[in-house]
């Protein structure tokens, strides 16, 4: 599996990657508060059958952190593409990195082929019981410190599921522990879509595939609900037992689910 990782200057910032394998481009998109590692287990897996592309975002792993200026994350990852001299790629994003393969997707319809969605979040749902949680966190690391948000965020209901697993909790401990925290002490200038991608999410018009965690929280399955609902060319997949973790909670079936979907809609 020949590949490559460096830090690409794109964009007013710099962003770390890691490439593998060969064929149609693959494109990774983390979740909040985690980083390239969270792909662990599918990176050498999809390698095996297309050109997989996983990054930081800013404010996360190996990637600069955030500064004052406007911008948008999806603008990040087209000039990464564009760096890397990739026209088009399949789009897989979990939690967080849902929110930035919609964007992009909406923004970038012409490089987006497919779009995989996994435990996904969506920009201006109206969160409950988790949008609660999050602002609590907050709270802790502008009073307590970085580390005591680390701690509370671990132990929230959103990873649950996944702490049942050895293996896995130990894997999100030296994630989470990792990250910096940029986002809990600042407010990011981000450029958003208007109107918002809830509003947009019918002009959608590439193949996509909803995944989510049979136990994952009732907000993120009601984001499932609805994105299958709205996008014309949806369908949606529901992996039992697991919840928002669904790649590292299962990855052989999460694998599974996203290589036949790619086999569908592969050149």
């Amino acid at each position: 599996m020949l590949g490559q990782r460096g830090t690409a200057h794109v964009n007013g910032t710099q962003l770390y990657y890691e490439t593998a394998g060969s064929g149609d481009a693959l494109v990774l998109i983390h979740g909040h508060t985690l980083d390239v590692r969270m792909w662990d287990d599918q990176f050498a897996t999809f390698a095996a059958q297309y050109h997989v592309i996983r990054y930081d975002m800013r404010g996360y792993g190996r990637s600069a952190l955030p500064g004052d200026a406007l911008f948008s994350p999806a603008d990040d990852l087209a000039a990464l593409l564009s760096y890397m001299g990739i026209a088009h790629a399949h789009v897989l994003g979990l939690s967080r990195g849902g929110v930035v393969a919609i964007d992009f997707a909406l923004m970038y319809p012409q490089v987006s082929d497919t779009l995989i969605l996994a435990d996904t979040a969506l920009r201006e749902f109206a969160f409950k019981a988790f949008g609660e949680f999050t602002e609590a966190v907050k709270s802790l690391a502008a009073s307590a410190g970085i580390d005591a948000a680390r701690q509370r965020w671990q132990q929230g209901a959103l990873f649950a599921p996944a702490l049942e697993q050895p293996r896995v909790a130990a894997r999100l401990a030296q994630l989470v522990g990792d990250y910096s925290g940029w986002h809990w002490l600042h407010q990011e200038s981000l450029r958003v879509l208007q109107p918002p991608p809830t509003e947009q999410l019918a002009t959608l018009d590439m193949p996509t595939l909803v995944i989510v965690g049979e136990r994952d929280l009732p907000d993120f399955q009601a984001i499932a609900d609805l994105v299958h609902q709205r996008v014309p060319h949806a369908t949606k997949a529901v992996i039992p037992g697991v919840g928002h973790m669904s790649n590292m909670e299962d990855p052989a079936r999460f694998n599974e689910r996203v290589l036949e979907f790619l086999a569908d809609h592969s050149n």
